[in-house]
């Protein structure tokens, strides 16, 4: 690893400064790319080069708020958030650079019983993670807030770590403590060209010559998607116009006023110079650029659209009366880069080996910055993300992601939903459909509300005769909840039919493919020809990055299948990880299949209906793998489950799957066949104990605390990526254990990341949670949590509850499966 000051020592320099290599290039110089840079040297990583086209700041860096919240729905999120905190609180005395930072906490107001309930719930979220979170009454609110009125509050949160910082000087900060330590900033150069060979970056092309390099970090905000567009990178964000004014003094706002978020009011607050920042987040927000970002837009606003802020206006007067006495010193209209789904990108570009992208960060950049650089240096340093960042990982998009226009209308949709209630269950609305089955219109006749992901419409649920075919959101038991209890039962009873076609389905070929999978897989997949292997796929940390099914087709030929949101992730984790030099080539075949999934006691009498094949038994076990015909169309079947019933995913040429599907229908009618949604997978997941990847298990849980140890071959000598740390984790003994948790009440909904406590001390939270219907209780999964190591007798020794909204519930621990624990009717 390069440890010389900047590279100069080790190739030429252009006149502005432009070395000719250096290990790792960061493009932008804005707050992200300086984090960056001050995070590499920090690491060790001293042979950096960041190249800014103009001056520091001079994107949107220097027109940002400033607003530091740390709470978000993911614990690593807000866990880099929390950095941030600490770092911006050191920084200034370590580089002697202001940055206008201060802890002075931040409130956060409910004007109805609804949002309340929300608040409620992020206050039990933020205790999950850790972070001190106050519920008040609107008085409590208003002695921190003195200058606002509360005839409408009817409560709110306060969160004293939150702050506010000036953008411009912390960037600055961060340029500092980076030169301090040997980085090497460069502005006035622009990029034109990224070089690449054999599927990894190479260098950068500049107007001030080129730089070999070995990676480079994206960090040019609004302007990303373009430097993605040079190498081949989808880059889904779009610019966004956001406003706010700045005022002149108010009366009654001291230098340590709280930040303010009023989200039924869609605007915030911040004190500065004893006036006020005044901001808000539109539900019709409006996009900017669309047809590109003019040349030369640098430390530029937008003018300044008074029809678009006369809502927020209004909302802040009747929070703030004395608003109208005052003057505006300034008026600010500058466009920022928002993503699809709120939440910011992070990570090594799919399918380009050196390429990382810290982009899109959605209007808190700021806040994130400290963090998300610490975590996007790490990544580049070390090779992989440091922790669980898939709420983040640029791995997460897929195939819509590549248009521009599907981007911004999700991406208007998304920064209109900035400050709405966050509902439970809700889905977007915008860019639908993108990706059907060839059921969709049938599934559509019949009832289906369909939900979206990765650009997929899938049946979330089916309304039944006289039901309105739409989800009614709250936080209570919403409008669908008997419509899928009946699903469920239909699933234990008698059997149930699933569209699951949008399921990712690779296929790894070659003469080197099962010891390519042996290596890539915990489990073991390189056993007999028709066998079906549930697995995990490892980091070196022993984490779970991937879990799927594996179907060996031939000796040479393996079927992978796995979730439709895991599709560009997992694909590129088991490209990246064949070993070099051998015979193992892998191919998407997603489109090419479609899948029912027939499930329940009926299963075998409705596909014995429609088939002539032998499906008892001895001829068709479980968790193996049979070319079957369904009315002449060939089926690759294969008997597993995730419902835990008997049943079979049905595998077929995408053109077959209308046929197939009514045959099954029109045979189904003598077994009481129903058409099943995902939300019913979920409950008959939850009450069989089969493991969520995303929630339950994450590249931070191994097989062994997620309860999975049967699935990982460590007792052959078949080496593994991730061997090594489970077999020492194995012999250390476990700090955390995933366990099941019920509450008897049914009136309490859980919804995840409710707190768990174990004899009154917090100990950890639910990763996923819902409604059994078959037991008839509420069920949560989480980790159990200590300093050291602990057995199964610690678990089965501690008396249980559970923080759900503010409020403690009993709650009983469970360690087997609650239905079918010894697998009888699954392998029936």
């Amino acid at each position: 690893m390069g440890q010389g000051s900047g590279g100069q020592e080790a190739g030429g320099v252009s006149g502005k400064g432009v070395p000719d290599s250096a290990q790792v290039v960061i493009v932008g110089g804005g707050i992200i790319g300086c984090s960056t840079a001050y995070h590499l040297a920090r690491a060790g990583v001293r042979d950096v080069v960041l190249l800014e086209r103009h001056k520091l700041t001079s994107g949107t860096s220097f027109h940002a708020a400033g607003l530091v919240g740390q709470l978000r729905s993911s614990a690593n999120i807000t866990r880099l958030l929390k950095y941030s905190v600490e770092l911006y609180g050191r920084l200034q005395a370590e580089t002697g650079q202001a940055t206008g930072f201060k802890q002075n906490g931040g409130l956060r107001l409910a004007c109805n019983a609804e949002r309340m309930t929300e608040i409620r719930r992020q206050a039990t979220t933020a205790h999950s993670f850790g972070l001190e979170m106050h519920l008040l009454g609107p008085k409590e609110a208003q002695d921190l807030w003195p200058v606002m009125e509360i005839d409408d509050l009817v409560g709110a949160a306060y969160l004293p770590t939150d702050g506010q910082a000036n953008p411009s000087d912390l960037t600055q900060a961060l340029a500092k403590g980076a030169r301090m330590e040997g980085v090497r900033i460069v502005e006035g150069v622009s990029v034109t060209a990224v070089k690449t060979a054999r599927g990894r970056v190479t260098g950068v092309v500049t107007d001030a010559g080129e730089i070999a390099c070995e990676s480079l970090v994206n960090c040019a905000g609004q302007w990303a998607p373009g430097i993605g567009a040079l190498a081949g990178v989808a880059v889904p964000l779009s610019s966004m116009q956001h406003q706010y004014l700045v005022t002149e003094k108010v009366e009654g706002v001291a230098p340590d006023l709280p930040t303010l978020r009023d989200p039924d009011g869609l605007i915030y607050f911040k004190e500065d110079v004893g006036g006020l920042v005044m901001g808000g987040y539109e539900r019709r927000p409006l996009p900017w650029a669309e047809r590109g970002i003019p040349e030369g837009f640098v430390f530029s606003l937008l003018d300044w659209n008074y029809d678009q802020f006369e809502p927020l206006m209004e909302s802040a007067l009747h929070r703030v009366p004395r608003l109208a006495e005052v003057g505006v010193r300034q008026f600010i209209n500058g466009p920022e880069s928002f993503t699809p789904d709120g939440n910011f990108i992070l990570g090594e570009a799919p399918g380009l080996g050196g390429f990382f992208v810290g982009a899109g960060f959605n209007a808190f950049g700021i806040a994130a910055a400290g963090g998300a650089g610490w975590a996007l240096a790490e990544w580049v340093a070390r090779g992989e993300a440091p922790m669980d960042l898939a709420a983040v990982d640029i791995r997460r998009f897929g195939q819509p992601h590549r248009s521009a226009d599907w981007v911004r209308a999700r991406t208007v949709e998304a920064t209109g939903k900035h400050y709405t209630m966050a509902w439970p269950h809700e889905e977007h609305e915008s860019g639908r459909p993108a990706r059907v089955s060839p059921l969709y219109g049938r599934l559509k006749a019949a009832g289906a509300v369909f939900g979206e992901k990765l650009g997929w419409e899938r049946p979330n649920w089916f309304a039944r005769e006289g039901e309105a075919a739409a989800d009614v959101y709250s936080y209570g038991r919403q409008n669908w909840f008997e419509a899928v209890g009946e699903e469920h039962r239909a699933v234990r009873e008698r059997v149930g039919i699933f569209d699951q076609s949008s399921f990712a389905k690779f296929l790894l070929v070659g003469r080197d493919a099962a010891a390519a999978l042996s290596w890539i897989c915990a489990g073991e997949v390189a056993r007999e020809v028709g066998r079906v292997t549930y697995t995990q796929l490892c980091n070196r940390r022993g984490g779970i990055e991937c879990d799927l099914t594996v179907a060996r087709l031939a000796e040479d030929r393996f079927y992978i299948v796995t979730g439709t949101g895991a599709a560009t992730r997992d694909f590129e984790w088991i490209r990246r990880n064949i070993p070099d030099g051998q015979d193992a080539h892998l191919i998407d075949v997603t489109s090419a299949w479609a899948v029912l999934t027939v499930m329940g006691p009926r299963a075998r009498d409705l596909l014995a209906e429609v088939s002539a094949a032998d499906l008892s038994n001895a001829a068709f076990p479980f968790a193996s793998c049979r070319e079957i015909a369904i009315g002449g169309a060939p089926v690759r079947a294969l008997r597993v489950t995730y419902e835990g019933e008997l049943g079979w995913e049905l595998h077929l040429p995408s053109e077959t799957a209308a046929a197939v599907y009514d045959r099954l229908v029109a045979a189904g009618e003598g077994f009481g066949l129903a058409n099943c949604g995902y939300r019913a997978i979920e409950s008959l997941r939850l009450e069989k104990g089969y493991r969520a990847w995303g929630s339950d298990i994450t590249s931070d849980d191994t097989p062994l605390e997620a309860g999975l140890g049967f699935a990982v071959k460590l007792k052959s000598n078949t080496p593994f990526l991730g061997r090594e740390a489970l077999l020492g984790q194995r012999e250390a003994g476990l700090k955390k254990r995933l366990a099941c948790f019920t509450v008897d009440d049914p009136a309490v909904v859980l919804l995840g990341r409710e707190t768990l406590y174990r004899d009154g001390e917090r100990v950890g939270y639910l990763a996923s949670a819902g409604w059994g219907y078959t037991v008839a209780k509420s069920i949560g999964y989480g980790y159990v949590r200590q300093p050291g190591p602990f057995d199964r007798a610690f678990l089965e020794g501690g008396s249980y509850e559970l923080e759900v909204a503010g409020e403690r519930v009993a709650c009983e621990l469970h360690l087997q499966p609650l239905y079918d624990p010894t697998n009888e009717r699954v392998k029936a």
